[in-house]
């Protein structure tokens, strides 16, 4: 494949907390590269992940989540998903259409009026919206915003994904492709393994934690057996909430690993030895070494 023939550019994909975002970025990239949750500001760091069409390679950077930062970590998180709009050759803009468009979406909308990119709209969910209520949101948002196209979808369903690659795909410039055609993502394995461990702490602990942890991979051993050893350890802000993490008689911690160990050993093609513990630091999010280790940039 010569490179004339070839094209590769980047679309962000920005919205919304829980506007099923990463959803979207794994069924175009065809695997999971992002983890998904039910909660809201599940996505804290800028993640790509690595989708082809055709002769095509698109650049889907997963941004966090827009909303009203209250502290240190919200405001780089908004940072990092404007940034990766601006960074980007177009802009894929998510919305959950079984929802009222709230404040972070207008604050989205709003973020998006004097853009220097092209617009996508994908509205996604859209198996559980009345058509006509559909309809009206798609004709209001294309008055406000006039993307360039807008998509009806269910990211999660898979409905009308494939008609948003091949659109994207057409949008990119030509080019030659940046990485490999068998990488799915820019993270390294070591970020994708503290993802993974995070992804079961929201799965488990619901409204009780996740947004007061953070998970740091502290040590990273390949064994001469071909097995990876990973030690782990999770942040949390008070005694209360290790007690949560922990569980009682260890329970709940052992079942956050178990389940963690398998995703980790799915995701790299070999078996895992994960070991995980918790600890203090009421003062976590003003490390900078954490940011350093989601990815994120640190401001004053």
């Amino acid at each position: 494949m010569s490179d004339s023939q070839t094209r590769s550019g980047f679309a962000a994909v920005i919205g919304a907390p829980n506007a099923g975002k990463s959803t979207l970025v794994n069924a175009l990239v065809g695997q999971k590269v992002a983890i998904v949750s039910a909660k809201a500001q599940t996505t804290r760091a800028r993640l790509m992940g690595i989708a082809i069409e055709g002769e095509t390679q698109i650049l889907l950077v997963d941004t966090p989540g827009i909303f009203q930062p209250k502290r240190r970590l919200d405001r780089a998180m908004v940072q990092a998903a404007w940034s990766g709009a601006e960074d980007a050759d177009l802009i894929l803009l998510v919305v959950d259409a079984s929802a009222r468009i709230g404040a972070e979406v207008e604050r989205a909308i709003a973020g998006l009026e004097k853009r220097q990119h092209p617009l996508f709209v994908a509205l996604n969910k859209i198996d559980l919206v009345k058509k006509d209520q559909l309809l009206g949101l798609a004709t209001s948002l294309t008055e406000r915003l006039n993307p360039e196209q807008v998509f009806m979808i269910s990211a999660a369903q898979g409905d009308g994904v494939a008609d948003v690659k091949v659109a994207l795909a057409q949008a990119m410039p030509a080019g030659p492709w940046l990485y490999p055609a068998d990488e799915v993502s820019d993270a390294t394995d070591r970020m994708i393994a503290s993802e993974l461990t995070r992804e079961q702490i929201y799965e488990q602990l619901h409204q009780e934690l996740p947004y007061a942890s953070v998970v740091e991979t502290e040590t990273w051993e390949d064994r001469p057996d071909g097995s990876t050893e990973i030690r782990q350890q999770i942040l949390v802000e008070r005694d209360s909430q290790k007690a949560i993490v922990i569980g009682k008689g260890g329970r709940r911690l052992k079942e956050i690993g178990q389940n963690a160990r398998e995703a980790i050993s799915q995701h790299l093609g070999r078996k895992v030895h994960l070991f995980l513990h918790v600890k203090v630091n009421p003062k976590w999010g003003e490390d900078r070494s954490v940011f350093r280790e989601m990815g994120l940039e640190w401001s004053d």
